[in-house]
């Protein structure tokens, strides 16, 4: 196999046409192989094979660097620049990671886990480039032995590719006006997947660019500017009159005219799966001295059926069988996404001000029903997390109940638009925070583990995280009834609704705890998706002769105080348990609380995430690594209670 020879970048200048074709075949084969096994990005990955060998054949990583944005469509990047024989544990517990990362490989220039960054990033490098360059050559002028070498100042270009929808954020455009304001030699290759223009690829369009990006075209373009400014009075209108001519001859063909304003030089859109010219075109521009975007057409999925026909399903996926495209896991349990879309589609039927908006995640944040039944009032804006919060506060103050439903840690991009225009202004509006917790095999960059920190200290912001799929359905009704801000995050995967135990339901009021489980030796007060591991706990406590009180918290704002004061008066040991990082959380929350009261000789111990970023790998590892699984939960009791209480 080809794939097996191609330990660097370097090792694919080698080979012909013909092998780089084949190279290709391989490398998708070996993506869906192992994706069907681990889970991972697969439609995005398979999109754009051609498009890195390209890049990695003409340009020479790591001293040009390479920024992948979003950077979920890395992995043929990874596979060519040393890491197939570690690519069987892609976005396992200590093996590769499904992004860029730059502790894995000095060819991963910059982690980009969420989107629309490179640009910005890329620009950055080259500043740093010149800045650097700078300083050396004035301390060689100063002192010829005192040269400042740096590493990661050795950098000759920075190319950034980003996807159609990673360009859809207002930070992808506020770095190409940057760049085209500095006037940088900054490469952009815009990987389109999803824009209706795909009809200019062929053989005009190819054609065209060949024009556009050779020397002789550049060299009549560049001197007949000169020689028609040069013509006194009449040189400075005829030339704009050119220009014009030229914008308007290319504009016939070309969907480019945006990016040339902002100041880039335009090429594209060519076929991203033809390598001989990809080849061909980023050959004519790498040496380009001012910023170019390169605009490229792909198939998201492409060389894998089932991929190709359903992009969405296939985008972010868990094993699968690679004859039928079918899930390996079992899908009668719904997930917590699904089960939210379904309850916020039943109660759109009789409240016609529920207006749903997601952030490019329709399916992920299970939305699609509710997008099909109504479409007139679902809002996708696409990788724009901020604008999604302010579009909701300006449908609030004229009363509908816009609902925004995004990932934990993609909210964390919208942060100021959640203070100043939704929470300031104390309008309606509900988040729907999925992923929240501990996500799992996507790692750092996708571990929701901040929510609860970065919201509850916001004034008039209710935040709530249920137990299960009862109390999510009665959540989400209590925060449309609500008439201010407030929030609702549950965890990535399964509901639990089969518990071993009878559970309580009781009526959910605002700021309104429930006891679980009565017992006077230690109370644990958990929230959402530990309250099922801390009864685990506590029934296994309860065998051993210690009587375990459970409460579920319910609200991490507003505190049920009443209940929080009543079990610390009686009870002199609590533990608090959330899937959140200690740093300013649930735990931190009672802690505060019971520091204004007169309970001083209650003891508390919090279980939570401690203050490090959580590494990738399944929940069920990292649950257990940070203690807050069943067993973690029970031992913490165990080693709690074995303490005597003058001593803690």
């Amino acid at each position: 196999m080809l794939i097996e020879n191609i330990k660097s970048p370097d090792d694919l200048k080698r080979l012909s046409s013909d092998e780089l074709r084949y190279l290709a075949e391989e490398l998708r084969e070996t993506i869906i192989e192992r994706v069907s096994i681990n889970g991972g990005h697969l439609a995005s990955n398979l999109g754009v094979v051609e498009l890195t060998l390209a890049i990695h054949y003409i340009f020479d990583s790591p001293r040009d660097r390479i920024i992948w944005d979003v950077g979920h469509q890395s992995y043929t990047h990874k596979l060519i620049t040393g890491r197939y024989e570690r690519f069987s544990s892609l976005r396992k517990h200590k093996g590769l990671s499904g992004f860029p990362k730059i502790d894995e490989s000095n060819h991963d220039a910059f982690g980009t886990g969420h989107s629309s960054t490179a640009i910005s990033a890329a620009l950055g490098m080259l500043v740093a480039r010149d800045h650097l360059k700078m300083r050396n050559e004035d301390c060689g002028m100063r002192n010829e032995n005192s040269e400042i070498r740096n590493p990661k100042s050795e950098i000759n270009k920075v190319i950034a590719v980003i996807g159609d929808g990673a360009m859809t954020a207002g930070i992808a455009f506020e770095g190409l006006n940057h760049a085209g304001h500095l006037k940088k030699d900054l490469i952009v290759v815009l990987n389109d997947n999803e824009m209706s223009i795909s009809r200019n690829v062929g053989a005009l369009s190819a054609y065209l660019n060949r024009i556009l990006t050779g020397d002789l075209y550049k060299k009549f373009k560049k001197d007949t500017k000169a020689f028609i400014e040069s013509i006194p009075k009449l040189g400075g209108p005829f030339s704009k009159i050119a220009q014009k001519a030229e914008e308007t001859l290319k504009g016939l063909f070309l969907p480019g005219l945006l990016f040339e304003e902002l100041g880039f030089n335009y090429v594209g859109p060519i076929d991203g799966h033809n390598i001989e010219l990809l080849i061909e075109t980023f050959k004519k521009i790498k040496n380009a001295d001012v910023p170019t975007l390169i605009h490229v057409i792909t198939k998201k999925g492409k060389g894998y059926e089932f991929s190709e026909k359903n992009p969405c399903i296939f985008h972010g996926v868990g094993p699968f069988e690679v004859e039928t495209g079918d899930p390996v896991s079992d899908k009668k349990v719904l997930s917590y996404s699904e089960m939210f879309g379904r309850h916020l589609t039943e109660l759109a039927g009789n409240d016609k001000r529920i207006i749903a908006i997601s952030a490019a995640m329709r399916e992920g944040t299970g939305l699609e029903c509710f997008a099909e039944k109504y479409p007139d009032r679902f809002y996708d804006v696409g990788i724009a997390e901020p604008h999604a919060i302010t579009f909701a506060a300006g449908l609030a103050t004229h009363g509908l109940r816009p609902v925004v439903a995004i990932y934990s840690t993609f909210l964390q991009r919208g942060y100021d638009e959640i203070i100043h225009d939704v929470c300031l202004q104390d309008l309606p509006v509900m988040f729907a925070i999925d992923r929240a917790g501990i996500v799992g095999e996507d790692g750092p960059t996708h571990q929701g583990v901040f929510d609860i920190s970065y919201l509850r200290h916001i004034p008039n912001l209710v935040v709530m995280s249920p137990k299960d799929d009862m109390e999510l359905r009665d959540m989400i009704k209590l925060g449309l009834r609500h008439n201010g801000p407030s929030a609702i995050r549950y965890p990535r995967g399964r509901i639990i609704s089969n518990f071993k135990f009878q559970i309580s339901n009781s009526e959910l009021e605002m700021g309104k705890a429930e006891v679980l489980r009565e017992g006077d030796d230690i109370a644990l007060i958990a929230i959402g998706n530990t309250v099922h591991p801390a009864l685990v706990a506590a029934e296994r406590l309860e065998k051993e002769g210690i009587r375990t009180s459970v409460i579920n918290a319910r609200f991490i704002k507003p505190l049920d105080k009443a209940l929080i004061f009543s079990v610390s008066s009686s009870i002199k040991r609590i533990i608090t348990i959330e899937e959140n990082v200690l740093a300013g959380g649930f735990g931190s929350a009672v802690l505060e609380y019971l520091n204004t009261t007169d309970t001083h000789d209650v003891k508390i111990k919090i279980l939570g995430i401690p203050d490090e970023f959580v590494e990738q790998g399944s929940q069920a590892i990292l649950r257990k690594k940070y203690g807050i699984d069943e067993e973690g939960i029970y031992n913490a009791c165990k080693s709690f209670l074995s303490i005597p209480l003058s001593v803690l």
